[in-house]
């Protein structure tokens, strides 16, 4: 059965996009329903994507990093950027693609936006529209709001972009596999035969973040998909090195806005 429901997927997944690519207008606004654990193999399209998870916990994988989507949040994702989404929870995703040059000053990169009430309900009443007929008045006055705040939504920090660099590169996903809150600069910065100062420098020029909050994000997205599946926090906070339940759930509430419990029984 399970194999099934995903060969559906795939299939889905493949006519929307031929849906996409084949319209003309200026958004292309989509719902779409994935079970846990399901995966959407790399793909890429023209148009960019705003991808809003209005339920369940997304993780966005391109060859530049990671980001992680948890509901309420969207994530920009520009056009003809090869990606794959891991769904670490039941997911009920509405996605609104953006035909390039609809607005100026659209964004460029990847990122992780937050969403305010109007552009969520905006959204939301985009994927309701009827998606192959001629656009009346109403659709073409939310579709010129939803344009018009795209590029004003603010940038939430929880991706997790990944150094150009080779040796910089290597050393992330080494960490990535064995991730510790007790990662110390200078350990890194004698691996790779530089001053501490040059290596801060060259990470933050790298990443666009320092070290220290790159492996509280990296240890954020190794213990999400943990605790998404049900296991105990205390488990996961011991096992990724924090010295407490505590510690770790000071992190995950800076980082998320709730304690681990509270995320998942409000998500």
């Amino acid at each position: 059965m399970r194999i099934k429901q995903e060969i559906d997927l795939e299939r889905l997944h493949a006519n929307r996009l031929a849906a996409i690519e084949a319209s003309s207008g200026p958004i292309v606004a989509i719902p779409a329903h994935y079970p846990a654990g399901y995966h959407v193999k790399p793909h890429h399209h023209t148009r960019a994507q705003l991808l809003y998870a209005r339920t369940g916990v997304v993780m966005v994988t391109s060859v530049v990093g990671r980001w992680m989507v948890p509901p309420e949040h969207a994530l920009w994702i520009p056009p003809d950027i090869q990606h794959s989404v891991e769904m670490l929870a039941g997911v009920n995703m509405l996605s609104i693609y953006v035909q390039p040059g609809a607005v100026p000053d659209l964004p460029d990169e990847i990122r992780v936006v937050a969403l305010d009430d109007l552009t969520r309900a905006l959204i939301v009443e985009a994927v309701a529209l009827p998606f192959d007929s001629e656009p009346d008045h109403r659709a073409r006055l939310v579709t010129a709001l939803l344009l018009d705040g795209i590029p004003r939504l603010p940038e939430a920090p929880l991706g997790l972009p990944f150094p150009s660099e080779p040796r910089l590169a290597a050393l992330c996903r080494r960490f990535i596999d064995t991730p510790s809150p007790h990662l110390v600069i200078d350990d890194w910065a004698d691996e790779l035969a530089m001053s501490r100062r040059t290596f801060t420098r060259a990470f933050r020029r790298e990443t666009g973040l320092s070290l220290s909050t790159w492996r509280q994000q990296a240890c954020l997205f190794t213990a999400l998909p943990r605790l998404a599946d049900g296991e105990a926090v205390t488990s996961v906070a011991l096992d990724l090195g924090y010295e407490s339940v505590a510690a770790f759930t000071t992190m995950f509430k800076r980082m998320l806005g709730a304690p681990p419990r509270g995320y998942f029984e409000g998500n």
